[in-house]
């Protein structure tokens, strides 16, 4: 994850959620519904992802938000060979630790996910006020950066790259597709992820920096469903 794809130029509906919730914006009353997946494979996630693009397309279905955690698996970007070359073990190698690859569709190069991490998928029509790409890959950065904060984590973006950052680390990924102002895709946020995965790839490209979670930088474990209720409160403040 690292960059934005938007279809056209740069763009298994039904499945059954868990413990699905409503947030209003208070401003704008902007309502979004969070469903809580739990583990989904990754080629489930991005079939219900690529039909719930419709559902909204349609008018079938309102903004979503998807919390999700998956198997180990690489994912891969729509920019050049989507980050291939950025694996740095064989396929062997891949699947004697039970890693799958899988293309995506989103912007960006390769990124891991896996259990541990809670990769979040908003489902939103930015129309009509809300067209502006930049701006929303900025807000869910704040939804992250405030979202760290609530562990004391002094977060924050880097001039020139995506994602949030503490220090020279990664703390979480992001990387978007958007068809005719629909999103999908999203962001990583590593909370308890075994980081030891991250050394198969140069995550997103970037050689020269690392990754961090949640608990390395507090020094204990997290609560995922706390977690998930924090940055569920903080994406409908920062969207409303």
């Amino acid at each position: 994850m690292g960059q934005i794809s938007q279809a056209g130029r740069v763009g298994r509906s039904g499945l059954p959620a868990e413990a699905p919730s409503s947030l209003s914006g208070a401003k704008a009353g902007r309502a979004i519904e969070v469903r809580r997946l739990g583990l989904l494979p990754y080629p489930e996630a991005l079939a219900l992802q690529r039909a719930l693009v419709e559902d909204r397309r349609a008018h079938r279905i309102g903004d979503l938000l998807l919390f999700v955690e998956h198997p180990h698996v690489l994912t891969l970007g729509v920019r050049g060979d989507g980050g291939r070359g950025h694996i740095l073990v064989t396929p062997e190698t891949l699947a004697s630790r039970g890693v799958d690859v899988h293309e995506t569709g989103r912007g960006g190069d390769i990124t891991y996910h896996g259990p541990g991490q809670i990769v979040g998928y908003p489902i939103l029509d930015l129309k009509p006020d809300r067209c502006d790409v930049h701006r929303y890959v900025r807000d869910l950065e704040e939804v992250l950066i405030r979202t760290a904060a609530d562990y004391g984590i002094s977060a924050g973006r880097i001039d020139g790259l995506t994602g949030v950052w503490v220090g020279a680390d990664k703390l979480a990924a992001i990387g978007v597709r958007i068809a005719r102002w629909i999103t999908s895709h999203g962001f990583a946020l590593n909370v308890t992820t075994d980081l030891e995965y991250f050394n198969l790839i140069v995550p997103c490209g970037i050689s020269e920096r690392g990754v961090t979670s949640i608990a390395r930088l507090v020094g204990r474990p997290v609560d995922r469903a706390e977690v998930e209720e924090r940055l569920a409160g903080h994406f409908s403040r920062v969207f409303a």
